[in-house]
C-alpha cells in the first residue's frame, strides 16, 4: 500500500544519528500476541468464510450472510470476533440458533461478537448488516464518479476495517479461504479480490472465490460502471467506462513487470494480475488486494511515469499478501520489503539510473518522517510500539522507506546474488504464512548474516530511532545535474534546458528554497507550466509552493485538483501548508468545507483533525 502521508513536503536535510547498536535490543517474542484484534482465532482456526451479500446503494448498506467454517480442537467454548459498527440479525451454529452477544465497543477496537460454540462445532452463521459509518466502505453518489451516471462502491479494509463490513478476526496474521455470492444493482459491474468475471451479469448477481488463504485486511469490493480491457494473458485493467483506453495505455507494460518479478524472486502465485483504477476518492496510492489492485487514477500521467506504484503493488504479491506480517508492530516486513522489490523491479526495467532517483526521492522522504516524528522518536523504530494506538499511526515512511534502506544495506554487505537467492528462498519457504521481526532477524542470522549481526547494524536499524549512521545512498548521477540547474536558476535565474524525467523534476522542486519570489514562480510557471501539468506527483509538489509563495494565478488550479483527487499522500501536506498563514487557513476551511465529501473517511477523519 502506498500511504506515504509524509511525502511531498519540501524536505529538509536530517543527520544521520550516531548511536551504539548495542543499545537497543528487545527480547525475541515469537509468539507475541496481536493487540489490534478481539477475536480469539488462536484457539479457533477460521477455515473459510462464505459470504452471501446484497449492496444496497439507497440505503448505503451491506447485508447477509458470513458463514465460517471452523475447527475447535482447542476444544473453547466460544468463537469471538471483531465487528464494529455492524448490527447481527441471528446467529446458528451447525443449524441450531445461538444466543450470541455483543460486548460493549471499545475504542478503535469495535464490539466484540461471542458465539458459544462446542468442540466438533464445524459451521457458524451470522445474518448482519453494516452500519451508516463503516470505515472500510466509501459510497459514491452518481456525481462523484467519472461517467456520472452511476453509483460506485469500494472498500478499504486495511488495518483493522474489515471488521466494518464483516464480522471477522481482523488481524494480519489470520488467514483463511473465502468465496462469495454479491447481489448488486442490475447493470452495475462487482469485483472483489478473488477470481473476477470480467463481463457484466444481466441478474446482478455474481460469484467469487479465493482459494488462497489470506487475512481479513485484504478483503475487498468495488461495485460500479466498470469495464474490463486485457493486457496480456493474465493482466489487465478494469475502470469506468472514460478511463479505460487511458488507464489501459498506462499499464500496458504490466505483463513485463510480473515477469520481471517472476524473475527476481519466484512465480508469481496468484493466477491473474489485474489493476482497477478507482474514482478520485480513493484515499491511497494504491491498496494490494490479491489479484487485484486498487489504485488511484493520481497515476494516469499520460507517459507512464508513475507506475512504479504499480510496481510497488505487484511486489506485495510476495512481500504482504504472500509472507504477512504477523501484526501491525511488524508492519515493516510488509512494506520495507516491498519498497525494496518494487525498486528491483524498476532497475530491471529501466535502467541503475531511474533506480537510483527512485532511492534518492524515499530517502529524502524518510528524512522528512524522520525530522517531523523527531530524531529520537520511538516510532522511528522498524519495530513498531502500538499497545492502545491506532495501527493506522504506524502507517509511515518508516516501515517502507527504512525498511527498504535496511534491506539495501544488507545486499550491500552480502552482496546482490546472496541476498537474491535468501530473498527467493525466504518467499519459497514461508509461502501463505506469517512472519514476525524477531522471527525474520532470527531467519537472517542463521540464513545470511550467519551469526554476524554487527555487519549491519542490526539491533540499531530495528530497535533504534532514526536514521542508522550506514544507511546507503544512492548515486546521484541525474540528480546532481539537476542540483546544478537548480542551483544556477537561484543564482541568475537561468531556466534548465533539459528533457527530465517527473522524477527529476520532484527533486528540482523540493530542494527550492521557500518560498519563492513571485518573480521566480512566474518565471517557473511560464516556462514549463506547472499549475497545468497533468502530473499529480509534480502539482502536489508546485501547489505547495504556491501557497507558500501565496502565488495567487495557481489557486484555481489547485482548488480543481482538491476537489477531484483524495488521496492522502497529497491532500495532507498541502492542506498542512495552507494552514500556516491567516489567509491558506481561510482558504483551508473553505476548501475542505466544499470537497470534503469527495474523501474517504479515513482521509476526512486525518484532515478534519488538521483544518480546525
Amino acid at each position: 500500500m502506498k500511504y506515504l502521508v509524509f511525502a511531498g513536503l519540501i524536505l529538509t536535510a536530517a543527520a544521520c544519528n550516531q548511536r551504539k547498536s548495542s543499545q537497543y535490543t528487545e527480547a525475541a517474542q515469537p509468539g507475541a500476541k496481536d493487540l489490534h484484534t478481539l477475536s480469539n482465532a488462536d484457539s479457533i482456526h477460521l477455515q473459510h468464510l462464505h459470504l452471501d451479500i446484497a449492496v444496497d446503494f439507497n440505503a448505503h448498506t451491506i447485508s447477509g450472510l458470513a458463514a465460517w467454517t471452523i475447527s475447535n480442537k482447542s476444544g473453547a467454548t466460544v468463537l469471538h470476533l471483531d465487528t464494529r459498527g455492524l448490527s447481527i440479525d441471528s446467529v446458528t451454529v451447525d443449524g441450531r440458533k445461538a444466543d450470541h452477544s455483543l460486548d460493549a465497543a471499545a475504542p478503535m477496537l469495535g464490539s466484540r461478537l461471542n458465539i458459544p460454540v462446542e468442540a466438533d462445532s464445524r459451521l457458524v452463521n451470522i445474518w448482519y448488516k453494516t452500519g451508516s459509518n463503516a470505515t472500510a466502505l466509501q459510497w459514491l453518489e452518481p456525481s462523484q464518479t467519472l461517467g456520472k451516471q452511476h453509483p460506485f462502491l469500494y472498500t478499504q479494509s486495511e488495518s483493522i476495517y474489515a471488521r466494518t463490513w464483516i464480522p471477522c478476526a481482523d488481524g494480519p496474521g489470520i488467514r483463511f479461504t473465502y468465496d462469495a455470492r454479491v447481489t448488486v444493482p442490475k447493470g452495475l459491474m462487482a469485483l472483489m479480490s478473488a477470481e473476477n468475471t470480467q463481463q457484466r451479469s444481466d441478474s446482478g448477481i455474481y460469484h467469487f472465490k479465493m482459494e488462497q488463504p489470506v487475512p481479513a485486511y485484504l478483503m475487498a469490493l468495488a461495485v460500479g460502471d466498470i469495464g474490463f480491457k486485457a493486457i496480456d494473458a493474465r493482466t489487465g485493467v478494469y475502470a469506468e467506462p472514460a478511463m479505460l483506453e487511458k488507464a489501459h495505455n498506462e499499464f500496458a507494460e504490466v505483463g513485463k513487470m510480473v515477469t520481471t518479478a517472476e524473475g527476481l524472486y519466484g512465480p508469481y502465485r496468484w493466477g491473474r494480475y489485474d489493476v482497477l483504477v478507482l474514482p478520485p476518492g480513493f484515499p491511497l496510492g494504491g491498496m494490494e488486494n490479491p489479484r487485484l489492485t486498487f489504485a488511484t487514477p493520481t497515476i494516469i500521467a499520460g507517459d507512464r511515469s508513475l507506475v512504479s506504484l504499480i510496481a510497488h503493488e505487484l511486489a506485495h504479491s510476495w512481500s504482504g499478501n504472500l509472507v504477512t506480517n504477523a501484526t501491525w508492530e511488524d508492519f515493516w516486513l510488509n512494506e520495507g520489503f516491498t519498497v525494496y522489490f518494487e525498486r528491483r523491479i524498476m532497475e530491471a526495467m529501466m535502467g541503475a539510473d531511474y533506480a537510483d532517483m527512485l532511492w534518492e526521492l524515499g530517502y529524502q522522504d524518510l528524512e522528512g518522517t524522520v525530522t517531523e516524528l523527531g530524531t529520537d522518536s520511538r516510532d522511528t523504530w522498524l519495530k513498531l510500539d502500538l499497545k492502545g494506538r491506532d495501527p493506522d499511526e504506524g502507517l509511515t515512511d518508516i516501515a517502507y522507506e527504512k525498511g527498504a534502506h535496511f534491506l539495501r544495506r544488507i545486499e550491500e554487505t552480502a552482496g546482490r546474488a546472496k541476498i537474491d537467492t535468501f530473498l527467493r528462498h525466504y518467499f519459497d519457504s514461508h509461502a501463505f504464512q506469517t512472519m514476525n521481526t524477531e522471527q525474520f532477524l532470527q531467519y537472517l542470522n542463521a540464513k545470511l548474516l550467519n551469526g554476524d549481526t554487527t555487519k549491519v547494524n542490526v539491533n540499531e536499524w530495528v530497535y533504534g530511532p532514526g536514521i542508522p549512521e550506514d544507511c546507503p545512498r544512492a548515486k546521484q548521477k541525474l540528480f546532481s545535474k539537476v542540483d546544478e540547474a537548480r542551483k544556477q536558476f537561484l543564482e541568475n535565474g537561468q531556466l534548465p534546458n533539459a528533457e527530465w524525467s517527473s522524477h527529476e523534476w520532484l527533486h528540482f522542486l523540493r530542494k527550492m528554497p521557500r518560498p519563492l519570489t513571485m518573480q521566480q514562480m512566474t518565471a517557473l510557471d511560464n516556462a514549463f507550466h506547472f499549475t497545468q501539468t497533468g502530473n499529480s506527483e509534480v502539482a502536489d509538489l508546485w501547489f505547495i509552493m504556491a501557497v507558500a509563495a501565496e502565488y495567487t494565478p495557481a489557486y484555481p488550479a489547485m482548488e480543481q485538483f482538491l476537489s477531484q483527487v483524495g488521496r492522502r499522500k497529497f491532500l495532507t501536506p498541502l492542506y498542512t501548508e495552507m494552514m500556516k498563514t491567516p489567509k491558506g487557513r481561510e482558504m483551508a476551511i473553505r476548501i475542505y468545507g466544499k470537497y470534503k465529501q469527495n474523501y474517504h473517511p479515513l482521509a476526512q477523519e486525518s484532515l478534519g483533525k488538521l483544518i480546525k
